[in-house]
This record gives structure tokens, C-alpha cells and sequence, in this order.
């Protein structure tokens, strides 16, 4: 999988700190393992450090060079406390609802991110997708640029029998259930940045739809070619069609009877669905029936990374997000350093 293998490269270039708050998890723990001796990040394990050490020593899984943040006793519990009160006493959080809720692994996780004291944070192994994203919204925050927080997946079509063979990204099959035009542009606009960070290669998004530049009537229809209108007027460079059905969008020769001014010409490689359900359906389509590996569900839109995983991910999984939410974390600071 040479896009993955790139991601991954990219990484262990340049590791970042990543906070994991599900290490009492064999997965996630032979994940962190596997990404310091591999070279591709610098692991913060946040929760029960004894817990952690005997599972560790059950697996026979070495954690050395892996470092820890226990919230029940770290002397830096204290002033991450502090930061969440700060950050939320204006929604009526107390003190000692803060110093509470700052000892869960998943919110401290996130609150060293915030604190910057990790680059980013994987979760997902053990909590849902709703507590995930919740705690990511509430305490690292959205990217001053966008309004919205939408997910996306790394589709990896590397089999000898796919006739499109690469990465591919596919938004937003995991979070954001019915958007409008506006929506839908800013999921656009996230999804064509997220293609530049992990593709290494220019953005050619496609607006799915039922229909190809009009071919049919319908205000689902509509919302797409509106949603289309106003990402080329954000993002005037960026190769875009809009409203288009998904043959023209990834075969060539259908483009060029079907929309023969193509911008992508049949080659997207960032496909925008118009709802959730679609996009549920076509990522576990082009997962199960079709052969491909879905890395994700990974979050956009975030003023620092922090991703989510499913509940039946493998260590695998596990490692290669990892490696997405370094090369995620070097493009928040590149974006960081230029605002």
C-alpha cells in the first residue's frame, strides 16, 4: 500500500507526541509498542500506569521508551485541571467538576493536547464515536477556519484485482448525519486538505450525486451543485465537479462522454457523499464487497488532530492511525505557524 507506506514514512521523518487514553487495551497497547520501536511517534500512555505495566508483562510487550500519564497521581494533573475549569466554567462547569472529569483518561488525553503538552490523540478502541468527538469538540477545540467538524476515511485500493489502485479519501461517512450546502462545502474544502496532508498529491474532489451536471431534478440535487458552487468560490484553484455520479467521477472514458468540461476528468481521489447514509453505505461497500482497507473513521476540522477508531479495530488499525494523526499534527503546526 504505497500511500500508506508514504503516511508512515512521513512519520517516522518526523515523530510527534501522541496521546493514547485506551492503553489498558491489548490492541492499543501493541499499537504504541509497535510505533516507538518503529520510530513513527513519541507515546504518551494517559491512565492506570500499574494496569498498564501488568498487562504489558501478560503480553510480553516491552514499554520502554513509551512515557505515562496517570491522572490519579501525575503532578501534572493539577494545572490540567485548572485549563479545563478555565475552558469550560463558562458553561457552568465547577472546579471540582473539572478536576473530575480531567482524571478520566479520555478527556486528560485531549486536555494534553489542548495544553500542549501532546501534538494528538487516538481514542476509540473502548469509547463510542459520540464521546470521542464530544470531548474533542469541548476541549480541543474547531479550527478557527472551518465551523464544522466532519470525519473522513483513507480507502486503500492496493489489491492486484482493483482496477483503481491507491488512496483514496471519502467524506463524511461517520459523523455528520443530513448536511446542508454550506455544510457539505466545508466538508469539501476539509476533505481537499486532507487528500494534500496524507495523498501527497493534489486534490481532485467529486460531489456525488444521483445525477451528472444536471441530469436530474431534485433538491438533493440542488444541495450538492450549491455546495459545489461554493467550494470553487473558496477554493478557485482546486479541481472540482459538482453535482456528478460516482462512474464519472472515477472512470475516465464515462467523464468524457458524460461531462466532457470536467475539472477531474474521472480521476478523483476526494469524494464528497451527500449525506451520512450514503456515505456509510458506500465506504462499507467499497470496504467489504470491494476489497479495500478503511483507515478510520479520522477526524477534520479540529484546531489539533485527534482521531477516532472503531470499537472492533485491530492493532493494525490502531498503528496506522497513529501514523495518520503525526502527519495530521505536522500540518496543524505548519497551518498554526502561517495564521
Amino acid at each position: 500500500m504505497r500511500a500508506l507506506s508514504s503516511i508512515i514514512e512521513q512519520a517516522r521523518r518526523a515523530p510527534a507526541r501522541i496521546a493514547l487514553s485506551e492503553g489498558e487495551d491489548p490492541r492499543v497497547l501493541e499499537a504504541a509498542v509497535r510505533a516507538t520501536r518503529e520510530g513513527i511517534a513519541h507515546i504518551v500512555l494517559v491512565g492506570n500506569q500499574k494496569a498498564i505495566c501488568e498487562l504489558a508483562t501478560k503480553n510480553g510487550l516491552d514499554l520502554n521508551g513509551i512515557s505515562f500519564h496517570d491522572p490519579s497521581d501525575s503532578p501534572r494533573q493539577p494545572p490540567i485541571a485548572d485549563a479545563l475549569f478555565e475552558l469550560r466554567r463558562h458553561k457552568g462547569m465547577t472546579r471540582d467538576q473539572a478536576e473530575s472529569l480531567a482524571r478520566t483518561p479520555l478527556a486528560c488525553a485531549n486536555l494534553l493536547v489542548k495544553t500542549g503538552q501532546a501534538d494528538g490523540t487516538v481514542s476509540g478502541a473502548v469509547h463510542t464515536t459520540a464521546d470521542v468527538v464530544r470531548t474533542a469538540i469541548q476541549i480541543i477545540g474547531v479550527q478557527p477556519s472551518f465551523k464544522l467538524v466532519s470525519s473522513f476515511f483513507l480507502m486503500m485500493l492496493c489489491e492486484p484485482f482493483h482496477s483503481l489502485k491507491g488512496g483514496l479519501i471519502f467524506s463524511d461517512c461517520g459523523l455528520v448525519v443530513d448536511p446542508n450546502a454550506s455544510e457539505l462545502a466545508h466538508i469539501a474544502i476539509a476533505a481537499a486538505d486532507s487528500a494534500r496532508q496524507l495523498l501527497m498529491e493534489e486534490p481532485r474532489v467529486a460531489m456525488l450525486s444521483f445525477s451528472t451536471n444536471g441530469s436530474a431534478r431534485h433538491a438533493a440535487v440542488d444541495k450538492v451543485a450549491q455546495a459545489a458552487a461554493q467550494v470553487k468560490a473558496q477554493r478557485p484553484g482546486l479541481a472540482i465537479d459538482g453535482d456528478v455520479q460516482l462512474d464519472a467521477a472515477i472512470v475516465a472514458e464515462i467523464a468524457n462522454r458524460k461531462l466532457p468540461d470536467s475539472q477531474v476528468k474521472g480521476k478523483a481521489n476526494v469524494l464528497i457523499f451527500p449525506n451520512l447514509e450514503a456515505g456509510n453505505i458506500g465506504y462499507k461497500l467499497a470496504e467489504r464487497v470491494g476489497g479495500a482497507v478503511a483507515i478510520g473513521p479520522l477526524l477534520q476540522g479540529l484546531a489539533k488532530p485527534a482521531n477516532d477508531l472503531s470499537r472492533g479495530c485491530s492493532a493494525d488499525d490502531v498503528f496506522h492511525v497513529i501514523a495518520v494523526t503525526v502527519v495530521q499534527a505536522h500540518a496543524a503546526r505548519e497551518t498554526a505557524t502561517v495564521g
